[in-house]
């Protein structure tokens, strides 16, 4: 039986002042698994800039909240930070949450709460950053934007910044039940 040991970094917050560190952990442990391809979310493009910067020569690809989220007909994600993603050669998607859609209608207009909420609340219990580096990269898949044989890392946080890292196998949203998650680089204690 072979078995491995990894460092799991644990934060004693959550957000923003975590999200060099993130990058940092995320891009030794690409380099030690030859991993070239890496999400990060990004609500106004604040930490997609610094990733689509500290990420240079990988591919970065950036997952944005879908137009409508907060309200209708705003897109929060600037376009300021746009150009300058886009300008370090970063991608940007931009599409409906994968645990969402109408499920999340659902919840809104009946209040019931359907199999995509179930899910994304269960992933919260490993912190909220978890439950968006999964979604992320289901959203990537459906998007073609990354393959499902390859691992990528994916990262996501708490409410601002970065405060999580996952090294996971992609799936496209229809076969999320075989989505596995490989390794957990950093996250926070809670």
């Amino acid at each position: 039986m072979t078995t491995a040991e990894e460092k799991i970094s644990y934060f004693s917050n959550t957000g923003t002042e975590n999200t060099i560190e993130v990058f940092s952990i995320s891009k030794l442990r690409a380099a030690e698994l030859g991993i070239k391809t890496i999400l990060v979310a990004s609500t106004t493009g604040a930490t997609a800039v610094k990733a689509a910067k500290f990420f240079i020569g990988m591919k970065v690809i950036i997952v944005t909240h879908a137009a409508g989220f907060k309200k209708p007909n705003t897109q929060e994600f600037t376009e300021e930070n746009r150009r300058k993603v886009e300008a370090y050669d970063g991608q940007i998607l931009t599409t409906v949450h994968a645990f969402a859609g109408l499920s999340r209608a659902m919840r809104k207009k009946f209040d019931m709460y359907l199999l995509g909420e179930d899910v994304a609340n269960t992933l919260r219990i490993f912190g909220h950053g978890t439950k968006v580096a999964c979604e992320i990269a289901l959203m990537a898949a459906d998007a073609g934007l990354v393959r499902t044989d390859e691992d990528i890392i994916s990262i996501g946080g708490t409410s601002e910044g970065a405060d999580t890292a996952l090294v996971l196998k992609p799936v496209n949203s229809d076969d999320f039940f075989d989505l596995k998650v490989r390794e957990i680089l950093c996250k926070p204690r809670f």
